[in-house]
């Protein structure tokens, strides 16, 4: 179980939930450790020879999904879309760019934000932040932004129900390329669309070709299809790491992938040194702060032996900040020598506040910082790794510009995030052909 990994509880850890009642706590993590894993050791072995082969240029990671999922929305047809919109940008990468894809979806588990504020004042009444569902409730009352330790098993059993979905609908026909025209029934005739049809048409034919020849895949059926978070809530990770029965090593059970938000990433507090013990694959934000010092830290610390697909750095430092803050910090890590795999999130940096008041982010800005992520990869000689996007399969107007522009005055129209703008589906796609082109010229 997880006895052994009590280190980090001397150090400090930030962005964690005010519980009122600590023995309510202790019994619903004494009950999250009687619960199964809800992914395996071999998977994230599987996943972090995956990523480790990206970090080379000899694959590619597309990381998308919500910015914080809600319990209501763990529902099929809202994951189905998700998934499918993962898997239309995975095809028009792979046939684009000609690398396989590792398909990470941030699901199955991202019910926990860290905010930049603890509390939220409106009117005369002064509430708890909203942490997500894990957490509190979004509606703003006193009992519901109380802080609540029973929502962490509701979040386990979310999770559960996601991943099982995930893994049906990845192995049980949704992901057959076979079927890459059905994926954009009921889409409307924006540009991008019409550019996913022409290149189905393209795969459709060499399907025929294949079939043809006699060659009848498995692999052009089914997906590898991985499970990621932010490792916020260090009670819960805890509670869900286990000691591997071939190893004797710890796995954090949670999801395949880890990541540690860039304002927990300090490599002296609790987040870092839990995820240090543990052998799954783990990703650390680096915001427009970060030092080479820092990162380096961060690499002894998280990686001293250097294994490859380890540890990635996802990049979100923002369009005006990433020019001039990146380079140093990939030549400290070339100076290094241990290998990393380098990731583009070119939303979280990006955030901006409407005339209207609504949270949002510009197409023009995320598209500028994947440029200039791919730009300085290739002028160092270093690789692009990956892109890490909030993205949801629905229609929703939430992030400005596209080529069907979202506009201020039309942001409220379907604006349907608890959190942070997403990409909607159109819009992921746009991104995924945009990338594909970066990828063909580095």
């Amino acid at each position: 179980m997880d006895g052994q990994l009590t280190s980090w509880r001397a150090l400090p850890a930030l962005h964690q939930p005010e519980y009122v009642d600590s023995t309510q706590l202790l019994s619903v993590l004494e009950t999250l450790r009687s619960f199964p894993p809800l992914v395996f050791a071999g998977e994230a072995d599987n996943l972090r020879e995956l990523i480790g082969k990206a970090g080379k240029g000899e694959a590619f990671v597309l990381q998308g999904g919500d910015c914080a999922e809600s319990f209501n929305d763990a529902v099929a047809d809202r994951i189905r879309s998700k998934i499918r919109t993962i898997l239309q940008m995975a095809v028009v990468l792979t046939y684009g760019a000609s690398v396989p894809v590792v398909k990470i979806g941030r699901m199955a588990g991202q019910y926990a934000k860290p905010r930049t504020r603890p509390y939220e004042t409106i009117g005369d009444l002064t509430l708890p932040s909203y942490m997500g569902d894990a957490v509190n409730s979004f509606e703003f009352a006193p009992e519901a932004r109380t802080p609540d330790p029973q929502r962490l098993i509701e979040a386990y059993h979310r999770s559960a129900t996601t991943l099982n979905l995930v893994r049906a609908f990845t192995t049980g026909g949704l992901a057959d390329l076979n079927k890459v025209h059905e994926w954009n029934k009921g889409f409307s005739s924006n540009p991008a669309y019409k550019r996913y049809n022409q290149l189905a048409h393209e795969i459709d034919k060499a399907m025929r070709f294949m079939r043809a020849t006699g060659v009848d895949s498995h692999a052009l059926r089914t997906v590898d299809f991985y499970s990621s978070h932010e490792a916020l809530l260090l009670d819960y990770k805890s509670a869900l790491t286990r000691t591997d029965t071939r190893t004797g090593l710890f796995y954090n059970t949670s999801a395949h992938f880890l990541w540690i938000g860039d304002r927990t990433r300090s490599s002296q507090e609790a987040h870092v040194e839990l995820l240090a013990q543990v052998q799954n694959p783990i990703g650390v934000k680096l915001g427009p702060n970060a030092t080479p010092g820092e990162v380096i830290a961060l690499m002894d610390k998280l990686n001293p032996e250097g294994v490859a697909g380890r540890l990635s750095f996802i990049i979100r430092m923002g369009v005006s900040h990433i020019a001039r803050q990146l380079p140093a910090i990939i030549e400290a890590v070339q100076a290094d020598g241990r290998p990393v795999t380098w990731i583009s999130d070119p939303m979280h940096g990006n955030t901006i506040v409407a005339s209207n008041g609504y949270k949002t982010r510009n197409m023009v800005d995320i598209v500028q910082e994947l440029r200039e992520f791919f730009r300085i990869h290739r002028d160092l000689g270093s690789v692009p790794g990956g892109i890490h996007i909030e993205l949801t399969g629905d229609d929703v107007t939430e992030v400005l510009g596209g080529t069907e522009a979202i506009l201020e005055t039309t942001l409220g129209q379907r604006y349907t995030t608890l959190v942070d703008p997403r990409l909607n589906h159109q819009q992921a796609l746009e991104i995924a052909f945009l990338v594909s082109e970066m990828l063909s010229d580095s």
